[in-house]
């Protein structure tokens, strides 16, 4: 008894010892990936993007020069929002007991200093930094060696996430493999002598729904309107749905690179804050090689399609970016650019069907579009009231433009109820339809859904996009149940 309590003793001891000597040794931490849900060099690229876009295309020649003449050409120009970069915190936790503890810690990251000194003063956690800056590129072997030098081979733990940081983690005593891939785990386990696995990245399928918002596929069901409201069936519908694919794969090409785009000003937004890759739930990098893959996947499905359609499908391409990256900033523009993006399926559907679109259907989808436009503009606006924020960054509008634009959605709707007026009363709807009179209970199920609208938008309870909100709001659905109701009894 007494033998095994002193070999207790001397193993209670040596813990101790081992304690002392991880403690007394610092502990570097990687930035992008590791400490931060993100990746600065692309969060700097598309902020540029969103507010300069020539400056950051510009900034790419810089590229020819070396990664690191990139990102301090970026550097010079991108305004990046510390404050709000998505952390992890859990990983964050634990560097704050370490610190409590007494360990020194510093951050080593291979984005460049003017943003990394600002960041690791914000957090105030760190003892010192490594960073890039205009001549050197601090990542892989050039960020080992910068440590080695001043910790010494061994004489440093190392914390990070990617296979570049496998130069780092060699010269390290210990690796601590902290929000990785599966595949960068098994093989750290597999090449590195003392590893220590912290979390992992794994992200959830249905955050890849929300990236490439599926939900909002339900828009392209436009596309079926031209060939159903010229009552054509049969052949031309499965022509449609080929139709219907490319526009949804193209769209969400789009959706990921707006999302890319907008990560700034999401994060000041209450309910977009939480899209995927502004709250860091997935890598930026994965999204980004995702866009050319949707937009080659729709453009071999538009092959087979009419080159009309192939037209249509790149000119809604080149007028969501132009939306994006510029229109979206200039008043009333954006609100044009929005109901057009929203036509333009109307327009995709004829030509894939080959039926002529009605002038009927393009004044009343004008009208309609704008005001859902319009609407989804003053709900940004009323949001931003409500929580007691101020006018809307890298939009043209103030909130005090609230009344005047709710006025402009309430016109324009009614005004759509009025096209549709003057169509039942046409000569072209007789050759449609053998009881057109019953018609005239459509405008009244429009006024009723149109006013309901304009009402909740007021009440500050409308989703962000109109349409969606249309397409599963139980009122809207039984008002469209109606509508199809009264159209095919006139038949």
């Amino acid at each position: 008894m007494i033998g095994g309590g002193r070999n207790r003793e001397r193993q209670v001891n040596r813990v101790g010892e081992n304690v002392a000597e991880v403690r007394s040794l610092p502990l570097v931490v990687d930035l992008d990936g590791t400490l931060l849900k993100s990746d600065l060099l692309i969060e700097s690229f598309f902020s540029l993007l969103s507010s300069r876009p020539l400056h950051a295309l510009a900034a790419l020649v810089a590229l020819a020069n070396g990664k690191a003449a990139l990102k301090a050409r970026i550097a010079d120009s991108a305004v990046v929002d510390l404050s709000r970069l998505p952390l992890n915190e859990d990983f964050l936790a634990i560097l704050r007991r370490e610190k409590a503890d007494g360990r020194k810690i510093y951050l080593a990251s291979a984005s460049h200093g003017r943003y990394v000194r600002p960041l690791a003063e914000h957090l105030g956690l760190f003892d010192g930094v490594f960073a890039s800056d205009d001549a050197v590129n601090l990542a892989g072997a050039a960020k080992a060696a910068a440590l080695c030098e001043a910790f010494g081979e061994g004489g440093f733990d190392y914390a990070g996430d990617a296979a570049a940081d496998f130069a780092v983690w060699r010269k390290a005593r210990q690796a601590l493999v902290v929000n990785a891939a599966a595949g960068v785990i098994a093989r750290a386990r597999a090449e590195l002598p003392r590893v220590r696995v912290i979390g992992s990245r794994s992200a959830s399928w249905r955050d890849w729904l929300r990236a490439l918002r599926v939900h909002q596929w339900a828009k392209n069901l436009l596309i079926f309107v031209p060939p159903l409201a010229g009552h054509r069936f049969g052949p031309v519908l499965l022509e449609c749905l080929v139709a219907f694919f490319s526009f949804s794969l193209c769209a969400s090409s789009v959706y990921l690179l707006n999302d890319l785009v907008d990560m700034r000003s999401d994060r000041h937004h209450p309910s977009k804050g939480r899209r995927p890759f502004a709250s860091g739930a997935l890598p930026l990098l994965h999204g980004l090689a995702l866009v050319p893959v949707l937009l080659a996947a729709s453009l071999a499905l538009a092959w087979r399609q009419p080159w009309q359609f192939l037209l249509v499908l790149l000119g809604y391409y080149g007028l969501t970016l132009g939306y994006s990256l510029l229109l979206k900033r200039k008043m009333t523009t954006d609100i044009v650019t929005l109901a057009c993006l929203y036509g333009i399926r109307l327009v995709a559907g004829s030509v894939a069907a080959g039926v002529p679109l009605s002038p009927w259907l393009a004044a009343f989808s004008i009208f309609l579009f704008l005001s859902l436009a319009l609407v989804k503009r003053c709900t940004e606006l009323i949001v931003r009231a409500e929580a007691g924020q101020g006018d809307p960054p890298g939009r043209g509008y103030r909130l005090r433009d609230l009344p005047v634009l709710e006025a402009m959605a309430a016109a324009s709707g009614y005004l759509a109820v009025l096209v549709m007026a003057l169509y039942i009363n046409s000569p072209a709807v007789v050759t449609l339809y053998r009881r057109p009179g019953l018609l005239w209970l459509s405008c009244v199920i429009l006024i009723h859904w149109v006013s309901r609208m304009l009402i909740i938008t007021h009440r500050g309870e409308m989703h962000d996009d109109p349409m969606i909100f249309a397409a599963t709001d139980r009122g809207s659905l039984i008002s469209a149940g109606l509508m199809a109701a009264v159209f095919l009894a006139g038949m």
